[in-house]
């Protein structure tokens, strides 16, 4: 099993080599697909790595353990099959034999996936020493797997299922097999099968293609395939089809059987309180309303600074993101039988989408010129347009710009590295955009400018790096890219007073993530930290210091790190002479640290921390209160004892 687990662990690496450049001869969608499919399995090397080391103890050599590893090295090496597709050079076709490879290719990038979301599922925990952050991570590339066979349509999983287990039978037995002399089953014509099994017959060529069954072999199981899902589907044919018990994907998706929302009484919290009609995509504002983004961002860019509803003035223009709201309206319309509200992408807007659209055209068209000064120019009137409006970043995001500015990151001229590293935070505000940036290769050199760019560009790489990062996927593939926590802390410590506090912000929202957080520590983001805990003259640096610290102590490492970085006796500060929210955050970082550590309490006992912690219990808000009472409380017990 050990060889095997390595053999696994060897893949992911090979595939999360894989880059944009490496695929840049393969047409869309499979560059896509393939550059996708390479981040997720680059998400699963710390897995690998902790199979293949618990994979060397004789308490995981089990049957079951030896039978899961097998199972997922076969779905890595379908997988590693699908990426090279990407690397062969696309091949001028008519329309028509392009759009049946299309269809081919989604196939099989459908069952890639199907396979290797089986197999994280199938991980039999019991035998391996999965740690928290690991299994975090699995979690994670679970889910995304599962997003990515529902974009690809309709495709019965149990034909994937029932190949896959043929598939898998023929690879234990493939030696047999290859000896077995050939019945007439096996040696079945096409001209016998009908059109249902001919299809049949495709998918499952397609399927053992990218399982790498040779074509010898194929020919030989064919038939074993179209018997077995024959069964399959004979089987299903005998299940009551009246109206109250039919369940098959292909009743319900029907055409004839999709209900439309407006034929549906509608909960009227679904309904855009501009448009009237089922949110896609609900935000919440200030006030606490909710809208269709695209409706409110419209809103707000004509100049109009209140609620629509309310008419309270909005404190902010953020907009965020109500994803409450968004699976009750998915889960609602998947029990009445409604097809999920899809909008067109100029939905809104008030634009002349032709006009704007052939201008932005000739602008993205100027960032590949040989020019430098129009270059410039283009990033920078690009740069201003993704500031101004929705429909502009999603127009120049269907224009091709992403892929153009990710290449002008690596600009030698200052001006044009800012404009283009701005003109992606720009664009990265509306959502769908955040995973174009990501899979369009822009984190590595992103964090090249947030290293070596001029400040403003610097500041604005980290601002980029926050607004990716609000993606919970994206947090662990920002976080696990060498360099990039690093390069967040040195402008931290040493960038301008906005360049820190972007810096600030974007190292927050990725220690959200557990794993992180310890790579923050070992980058050294205690010795600025403790730096800004010590800044009176500004309230913001405190305050900055404060969030992070308290997301950081939550990790038992990193709470033994804040203890040893002499933090408390600062917190004991601020619990003087701070500000309310200061106060309150520094009591609850001083309680973490003590929680079943002698030392520490000891520590703040010492320190004189009973006066403005009683004080605290008495004048603070009702967070302050508990969390001073509580440390009283266990300032006592030590007492005692």
């Amino acid at each position: 099993m050990a060889a095997t687990a390595g053999a696994a662990a060897e893949i992911v690496r090979e595939i999360a080599a894989v880059g944009a450049a490496d695929l840049a001869a393969a047409p869309e969608p499979l560059r896509a697909d393939c550059l996708r499919l390479a981040r997720k399995v680059s998400l699963l090397t710390h897995l690998v790595a902790e199979v293949a080391e618990a994979a060397g103890e004789d308490g995981a050599a089990g049957p079951e353990a030896a039978a899961w590893v097998a199972d997922l090295l076969r779905a890595l090496q379908a997988a590693r099959r699908f990426v090279a597709l990407g690397r062969v050079p696309a091949v001028d076709t008519g329309a028509a034999d392009q759009d049946v490879n299309d269809k081919n290719i989604a196939v099989q990038f459908k069952y890639v996936t199907w396979q290797l979301q089986a197999a994280l599922t199938n991980l039999p925990h019991s035998c391996f020493q999965i740690s928290d952050e690991v299994q975090e991570e699995v979690d994670l590339v679970r889910g995304q797997l599962k997003r990515e066979m529902e974009k690809k349509g309709a495709l019965d999983l149990n034909i994937f299922s029932k190949i896959h287990d043929i598939l898998a039978h023929h690879v234990d037995n493939v030696g047999s097999q290859s000896e077995e002399p050939h019945s007439q089953r096996e040696t079945l014509s096409l001209e016998n099968l009908s059109s249902d099994h001919l299809e049949l017959q495709h998918v499952a060529l397609l399927i053992s293609e990218i399982s790498g069954i040779s074509k010898s072999d194929i020919k030989k199981i064919t038939s074993e395939l179209i018997e077995g899902l024959e069964n399959a589907t004979v089987a299903d044919s005998a299940k009551p089809t009246n109206g109250d018990n039919q369940t098959s994907d292909e009743a319900k998706d029907s055409p004839d059987n999709v209900k439309k929302p407006d034929t549906v009484a509608m909960p009227e919290d679904f309904r855009c309180p501009i448009s009237l009609e089922l949110m896609r995509d609900p935000v919440i504002v200030s006030t606490g309303q909710t809208y269709e983004r695209a409706f409110i961002q419209r809103w707000i860019d004509g100049g109009n600074r209140t609620c629509p509803k309310t008419q309270q003035k909005l404190l902010n223009l953020t907009l965020t993101p109500n994803y409450v709201l968004r699976s009750l309206i998915l889960q609602w319309c998947e029990e009445k039988g409604i097809e999920p509200p899809t909008r067109s992408k100029y939905e809104g807007s008030s634009i002349e989408v032709g006009e704007d659209r052939l201008a932005i055209e000739a602008l993205v068209r100027n960032l590949s010129c040989s020019s430098l000064d129009e270059r410039k120019s283009a990033a920078a009137e690009i740069r201003s347009l993704a500031k101004k409006s929705t429909d502009n970043r999603m127009l120049l995001a269907e224009s091709g710009a992403i892929p153009a500015l990710v290449k002008l990151l690596s600009s030698k001229d200052p001006k044009t590295q800012e404009h283009a590293v701005t003109s992606l935070l720009n664009l990265s505000i509306y959502d769908q955009n955040k995973e174009l940036i990501v899979v369009g290769g822009a984190i590595v050199p992103i964090i090249q400018v947030l290293r070596t760019g001029s400040m403003e560009a610097r500041e604005n790489a980290a601002a980029a790096i926050f607004s990716l990062s609000l993606i919970d996927d994206n947090k662990i593939m920002i976080g696990s890219t060498p360099g990039a926590i690093e390069a967040l802390v040195e402008l931290l410590k040493s960038g301008s007073s906005r360049g820190r506090k972007d810096a600030a912000t974007a190292l927050f929202n990725l220690c959200i993530y557990q794993a992180n957080k310890v790579r923050a520590v070992r980058a050294g983001i205690l010795s600025p930290l403790v730096q800004m805990l010590q800044d009176s003259s500004s309230a913001g640096a405190t305050d900055e210091a404060l969030t992070i610290l308290s997301v950081l102590v939550s990790h038992h490492e990193c709470k033994t790190a804040i203890a040893k970085a002499h933090t408390i006796p600062f917190l004991i500060d601020l619990l003087r002479s701070s500000q309310a929210r200061n106060k309150e955050n520094a009591a609850a970082i001083l309680l973490a640290l003590c929680k079943k550590d002698a030392q520490n309490l000891a520590c703040i006992g010492r320190l004189g921390a009973q006066i403005p912690l009683t004080e605290l219990s008495k004048t603070g808000s009702d967070r302050a209160k508990r969390k001073a009472t509580s440390l009283l409380e266990h300032l006592s017990k030590l007492q005692v004892l």
